[in-house]
């Protein structure tokens, strides 16, 4: 049955779902990549598609900005919709020369001060973890396709601006050993462990804390292709 945030009816959702962020980013990857897409929700604007990969069916749906708004669309998916796999294909701000702009990240873990899986689901724990075998896969689509890509922990932040004096990038980097910010894949790893589903994440550097290097808006939607021909190719794992 729909949900009041997805107005797709039961089968119009693949097992696999990528879930880029921004909606525009999940029409363009539709448009672009699938063949036959259909769209399947576009209330409040979150736009989800179905198609095709190379013959094998594979949705794809917009999560919006933070963990409140992934945690309500991956949950729903995963819960009523029979999903059994989403993968985050968004973009993050580097806290290292290491990670330059476009590279490819695939968390390995994420850790957050966010209370969204204490208050969900009780989680006591601030590193959350993906679906190991989903990484494995993940790192033989982008050996085969032969994009390089920079494994390590992601800190998933409720914060874009801080105000002046806040903890700075070296706490995070130094201390919690993370490699670049975003603020969506604890809660998606979470909501995954709870309803025993999979999930993964995959992110392109699209600005620098450490260079304040940037990519525009147009950039950020449209030409991270490179983490998206890694999670189309799951299809065929």
């Amino acid at each position: 049955m729909p949900t009041p945030h997805n107005s797709a009816k039961p089968g119009e959702i693949a097992k696999l779902v990528l879930m880029p962020g921004d909606p525009l980013r999940a029409k363009f990857i539709a448009e672009t990549f699938l063949e036959n897409p259909v769209q399947f929700n576009q209330v409040r604007n979150m736009f989800g598609y179905t198609g095709t990969y190379k013959g094998k069916p594979i949705s794809v749906m917009g999560s919006g900005m933070g963990m409140p708004s992934i945690g309500i669309y991956s949950y729903e998916l995963f819960a009523f919709y029979g999903v059994e796999t989403i993968i985050r294909i968004g973009s993050a701000g580097s806290y290292s020369e290491d990670a330059k702009i476009y590279d490819v990240i695939l968390g390995d873990s994420a850790w957050s001060e966010s209370t969204y899986a204490l208050r969900q689901g009780g989680e006591l724990h601030d590193v959350l973890y993906p679906s190991a075998d989903i990484n494995e896969k993940i790192l033989e689509c982008a050996s085969e396709l032969n994009i390089p890509v920079k494994v390590g922990r992601i800190h998933s932040s409720d914060n874009f601006y801080r105000e002046k004096g806040m903890i700075d990038i070296s706490f995070y980097r130094d201390i919690k050993g993370c490699l670049c910010a975003e603020m969506e894949s604890f809660a998606l790893f979470h909501n995954a462990k709870v309803l025993g589903k999979k999930a993964a994440c995959i992110l392109t550097i699209s600005d620098s804390i450490v260079t304040h290097q940037e990519t525009t808006a147009e950039e950020r939607q449209t030409a991270f292709t490179n983490m998206m021909k890694i999670a189309l190719e799951m299809v065929n794992k």
